[in-house]
């Protein structure tokens, strides 16, 4: 399985759950009015937490992917993905809406992808539809999203084996977050080499601790 980010939240997975067969997925196309150059993007399973315009330029991505923007479970090419219902801010919704966490599993990997979370935690039914976790993605840049007290308690919550922080400042973004910086801070880590892409198996994922990851967009 390769894992690339593309800036804010938006992610390409490739994974070959069929033999020479490999399946793309994209979460969370942005839009140029980021600022961010929008990457070539082609997938066979497109999913958008939500409606905003820095996660839902479904116009960005080539191959007539299936789209997937609202909660449930489903099954395509191999790739079982739920889509669970979430707030994008701690009123519940009242001012920037609903938020789709999606969860996948593909070569024997889970993922959760939390999209832009606002709730000062997970509901214990929400916890349950996540189940065990392998690879999280997390907004760390908070404003629009949760702060740093709320995301050491919802990484407590999930206790993921990998972390990859997502939504938040690099150069070029015009939508002001905070950088990553203090997000590593606050998880003790004191210098991390950013990747170009996560290549992975599932024996490669350890359950002793967890590891942060970065990537480069």
């Amino acid at each position: 399985m390769n894992i690339i980010w593309c800036g804010q939240s938006c992610f390409q997975i490739t994974t070959n759950q069929a033999k020479n067969n490999p399946v793309s997925i994209v979460i969370d196309p942005f839009s140029a009015e980021i600022g961010l150059k929008v990457p070539k993007l082609k997938a066979d399973i497109l999913l958008v937490t939500h409606s905003h315009y820095d996660h839902n330029n479904v116009k960005a991505v080539s191959n007539s992917p299936v789209l997937i923007d609202s909660p449930g479970e489903y099954e395509i090419k191999g790739i079982y993905i739920q889509g669970i219902p979430s707030f994008h801010d701690a009123s519940q919704g009242k001012e920037r809406g609903l938020n789709t966490i999606y969860t996948l599993e593909a070569e024997g990997i889970h993922l959760c992808h939390l999209g832009d979370l606002g709730q000062n935690d997970l509901t214990a039914e929400q916890l349950e539809k996540i189940g065990e976790n392998d690879i999280l993605m997390i907004p760390v840049g908070g404003t629009y999203t949760i702060d740093l007290k709320t995301i050491t308690k919802v990484l407590s919550q999930i206790e993921p084996k990998i972390i990859i922080p997502m939504h938040y400042q690099i150069p070029g973004l015009k939508i002001k977050l905070d950088g990553v910086d203090k997000f590593l801070k606050t998880m003790g880590v004191k210098s991390i080499t950013p990747l170009a892409k996560l290549s992975i198996k599932k024996k490669d994922i350890s359950a002793e601790e967890a590891k942060i990851i970065v990537l480069k967009p």
